[in-house]
């Protein structure tokens, strides 16, 4: 299951949520401003980011500037504990599935959350195409 952490008033995270339920995608989103996030998913976050913090802190945050945070000096435990209680410090929306992370939205790189079918569809079939109605890979993508 994907799941988008957003908060209310991000317009980027309006617009994420809008492509999952245009492209018929189900998604759980988990307002990081609501219930605290919980160990797990934060471990989960920080275990499929590339770089790290730097892929999910904002290092415009109010808090990091006034307080020059060096979150590479943290345990894990501590790093958890600190974005729980000061959750305005992550960039958004984090959209997470079973193999990756994306942060923000962009337009190109959102696009890997299609499901495969679907993909090679977009990819090579046309719908204008004669034999697009028998084609196994536009029927694999009607049914995802």
């Amino acid at each position: 299951m994907i799941k988008i952490y957003t908060s209310p008033s991000c317009s980027s995270c309006r617009k994420v949520k809008k492509w999952f339920d245009d492209q018929k995608i189900p998604y759980e989103a988990k307002n990081i401003f609501g219930k605290e996030l919980s160990r797990d998913d934060l471990m989960e976050i920080i275990a499929k980011s590339e770089n790290g913090t730097e892929d999910i802190i904002s290092p415009r945050s109010k808090i990091v500037q006034e307080n020059d945070i060096d979150f590479d000096s943290m345990t894990i435990s501590e790093l958890i504990a600190f974005i729980q209680k000061n959750p305005s410090i992550l960039k958004r929306p984090i959209i997470v599935d079973d193999h990756r992370v994306q942060v923000g939205y962009n337009e190109e790189e959102i696009s890997t959350f299609l499901p495969r079918a679907r993909r090679l569809a977009e990819q090579y079939c046309d719908p204008l195409c004669e034999n697009y109605s028998s084609c196994p890979i536009a029927a694999k993508s009607k049914a995802a």
